[in-house]
């Protein structure tokens, strides 16, 4: 999976304005929000989670098993 740096927003950014946060999510399904310029979270739209089957599974899995199948772009962006 490609990550599209527009729907990467700082922490700060988030923080201050985030209905452009919401606004990214809703164009693109979900945004990575970096701390310390290293990916750390990820505002997801609900519909997009639901196709990934969250009824299965709980948050905490959903997202470990989202970094470790993206794994090599988190540690690109991480440098």
């Amino acid at each position: 999976m490609l990550i599209d740096t527009k729907a990467m927003a700082s922490i700060t950014e988030a923080n201050q304005n985030f209905s452009r946060v919401a606004r990214l999510v809703d164009e693109m399904g979900a945004v990575i929000i970096l701390k310390n310029n290293h990916p750390r979270y990820v505002v997801l739209d609900i519909y997009k989670m639901q196709e990934i089957n969250a009824s299965d599974e709980d948050v905490l899995s959903i997202s470990k098993r989202l970094l470790s199948g993206n794994k090599e772009a988190c540690e690109m962006l991480s440098e």
